[in-house]
């Protein structure tokens, strides 16, 4: 008997542990899952990040972001190290095969908020526009975390 629980109970367990987190927004083949940025002040620079999933048949590419509280938004991806320097470059776009994830996350693609207009403060929300070459314009809450932080 303490064998069978044991098992069932070490079951339970790896299942929990491998189940995957539900999508924050599913629209038009388009998952998102964890969205978030990083607190920043007026006029500082910030970042989205996220996992986006293409449940679709066909292949889309994230075309572009903007954000009512950022003066510039750029989707970019960080390249290299050159020293303690890492370098970055905007990107025409971030194809997502079909039925598969891309991650956006610090040191890969991710969404640049540059020359905030107002305060990114830790607890709140922004509203953040991905445009998707096949599944068109999509709105996002982000939630904001203090520097640093991860969901």
């Amino acid at each position: 008997m303490k064998k069978c629980l044991t098992f069932v109970l070490l079951l339970v367990f790896f299942l929990t542990a491998c189940s995957t987190a539900s999508p924050v927004l599913s629209q038009a083949g388009i998952e998102i899952y964890e969205p978030y940025a990083h607190a920043a002040g007026v006029g500082e620079t910030s970042a989205a990040y996220m996992r986006v999933k293409n449940t679709g048949s066909e292949t889309d590419t994230l075309l572009s972001a903007t954000c009512e509280q950022a003066m510039m938004v750029e989707v970019m991806e960080s390249m290299m190290m050159e020293g303690d320097v890492m370098s970055m470059g905007d990107v025409p776009g971030i194809d997502l095969p079909a039925g598969r994830s891309v991650e956006l996350k610090p040191g890969s693609y991710h969404i640049m908020l540059m020359d905030m207009k107002q305060e990114l403060i830790a607890d709140s929300t922004i509203s953040l526009t991905l445009e998707f070459e096949k599944a068109g314009k999509i709105v996002l809450e982000v939630p904001v975390l203090a520097l640093g932080a991860t969901p």
